[in-house]
């Protein structure tokens, strides 16, 4: 659906190119980790892409689950060496970016 297409190769491509952005550590002792900020994000947008489209097929809602799963799993290759750390706020700002990116690809592909 989306994991194998072009347009999400495109962005992972992006986020490694942007990987000089997690260099940073973050200031806030205890803030939210990066593994959170990702996980709660994908959730977020996953309940929104099944809210904004309801007529979908539970078959179609599995798919796009697992591919959800796809993509955590991929960011967290990606970001393993900072997987855990706390986000800083510029990291913050790019990973929200980066999923909502990630849902458009997830919206193109079920109109």
């Amino acid at each position: 659906m989306v994991v194998d297409g072009e347009g999400y190769l495109a962005l992972i491509e992006y986020l490694v190119e942007s990987l000089g952005l997690f260099e940073q550590k973050s200031d806030e002792a205890g803030g939210e980790s990066i593994e959170h900020l990702v996980s709660d994000q994908v959730a977020e947008s996953l309940i929104a892409l099944c809210e904004q489209n309801p007529q979908l097929d539970s078959k179609i809602r599995f798919v796009i689950m697992r591919e959800a799963d796809s993509v955590v799993a991929d960011l967290q290759e990606v970001l393993s060496a900072v997987w855990e750390r706390p986000a800083t706020s510029a990291q913050r700002e790019f990973l929200i970016e980066f999923i909502i990116l990630i849902k458009n690809l997830f919206d193109s592909a079920i109109r």
